[in-house]
């Protein structure tokens, strides 16, 4: 059975059916890791010679690839520099970003409900999935999620679907029985071009304009099951 709401907001109080798996961003969906990454960023400017970001700022790139941070926080750059901040970056995200990223208070719960109700769980993210794995590990919810699409397992990011469609192909779920939560303009993108609903949440910084309109627009990602039940407004 296809999703029954796939053309009208979830918040008409109907409740959509025909959901097998639903992917996840990470940073800013799942997890706040906004310290952690304003730290990285600024560490790794600094250590180009450029001065340090304001967080806001920083805060906005969550999500993009750090070569796309870079052009964002310092202009135009060449490939070299570009390679030289990326490594900084993990340079010190490897002594920070774990232990300074918080799974969403109300995640796990949302996580375990729908394990409960055997909906399969992916996540799609732009960050390393070893990363994403030792965070969901510290958190005890590594067990949770099914497939983890991190970034080093794609040569295309977001919003290019490949994330996506590979994740979908790991699950062996088609595209009409997905649905893909995400924070950003970027995630609506490759929603729309791998044919996945969107379900936007607003614990990121991003609020659209979307590629498509959302089929929800939810607070947080613990809020999901109000979607698929249509109790969500």
């Amino acid at each position: 059975m296809a999703l029954t709401e796939r053309n009208s907001r979830a918040g008409s109080g109907q409740r959509l059916i025909g959901i097998d798996a639903v992917i996840f961003d990470f940073d800013l969906t799942l997890a706040d890791s906004t310290g952690a990454v304003v730290d990285c960023v600024n560490y790794a400017l600094v250590r180009l010679g450029l001065p340090p970001a304001d967080p806001p700022l920083i805060r906005r790139t969550i999500g993009l690839t750090l070569p796309q941070t870079l052009r964002t926080l310092a202009g135009a750059s060449d490939p070299a520099r570009e390679s030289e901040f990326a490594r900084r970056f993990v340079e010190r995200a490897d002594e920070v970003m774990v232990a300074r990223t918080e799974i969403y208070e109300n995640v796990p719960a949302m996580l375990e409900e729908l394990r409960r109700r055997a909906v399969r769980i992916a996540i799609v993210s732009t960050k390393f999935r070893y990363r994403i794995e030792a965070i969901l590990a510290k958190a005890a919810i590594g067990g949770a999620v099914d497939v983890i699409v991190g970034g080093e397992d794609v040569r295309h990011h977001k919003p290019h679907p490949e994330g996506l469609l590979h994740a979908m192909a790991r699950l062996d779920v088609p595209a009409s029985r997905v649905v893909y939560v995400g924070d950003h303009a970027i995630d609506a993108e490759a929603a729309n071009r791998a044919g996945v609903p969107f379900i936007a949440v607003q614990t990121g910084v991003d609020g659209g304009p979307w590629t498509a309109e959302p089929l929800a627009i939810i607070p947080d990602a613990g809020k999901l099951i109000d979607v698929l039940d249509g109790r969500a407004r």
